[in-house]
């Protein structure tokens, strides 16, 4: 029976090479995968999507407008066997509703990867329609440099602290955030604390 997942996990716990890697076994398999993604990702350009380890492919465009259900319904019915969303915590909560009436209309497993919480380390609300009508729902756990498991996606301002206040969206990665467990997120808010970004060497912190 087909269903709706929700791969959720901090930053850089490889989500996007997950959702690569399981696009590449179907295909493997002689099995077409519809990739996509929200508008709102374009870091690595508009229609592509990378992973930090250097897998990257091409993904259709979904805008705040789009209606994923009459898409699929208009180019995909019949000629895809499983829709794979990155970044899905961008999308609307009615897009979220869009591809839960595809996995009921169609049979068609619908596979979406993102974050669970914001910097704020409140829900997305595209994560928390999907915490509420997925079928599957999978930790991809990743760790802080602490050793603890990371849960927090702390945003790193260019001075070394981290924000407490801003834009839900802002995008970025090693150069912008860092994945902390709770402890160490609060304590580093508490103590003023400059904190060191992955790839950062220990002299840019002053």
């Amino acid at each position: 029976m087909a269903k709706l997942y929700f791969k959720y996990g901090a930053m850089g716990s490889s989500k996007s090479a997950q959702a690569l890697i399981t696009k590449y076994n179907y295909e493997e398999n002689d099995m077409s995968v519809w990739l996509i993604k929200p508008s709102a990702d374009t870091r690595d350009g508009a229609d592509i999507l990378r992973s930090r380890i250097g897998l990257e492919a091409k993904a259709e465009i979904i805008t705040p407008e789009t209606d994923i259900f009459l898409r699929f319904q208009e180019s995909r019915q019949g000629k895809c066997d499983v829709v794979i969303v990155d970044e899905c915590q961008f999308l609307a909560e009615k897009q979220i509703d869009q591809l839960r009436a595809i996995v009921n209309a169609f049979a068609v497993p619908v596979l979406c990867f993102g974050l669970r919480t914001d910097f704020q380390t409140r829900l997305f609300p595209g994560s928390l329609r999907l915490m509420e009508l997925a079928d599957v729902i999978e930790e991809i756990k990743t760790m802080c440099d602490c050793g603890a498991k990371a849960i927090i996606n702390a945003r790193i301002d260019g001075d070394g602290f981290i924000v407490t206040q801003g834009a839900q969206v802002v995008l970025g990665g090693n150069d912008s955030y860092i994945a902390m467990c709770h402890r160490c997120y609060v304590n580093g808010i508490r103590e003023h604390k400059k904190i060191r970004l992955h790839g950062q060497k220990e002299t840019d912190i002053v």
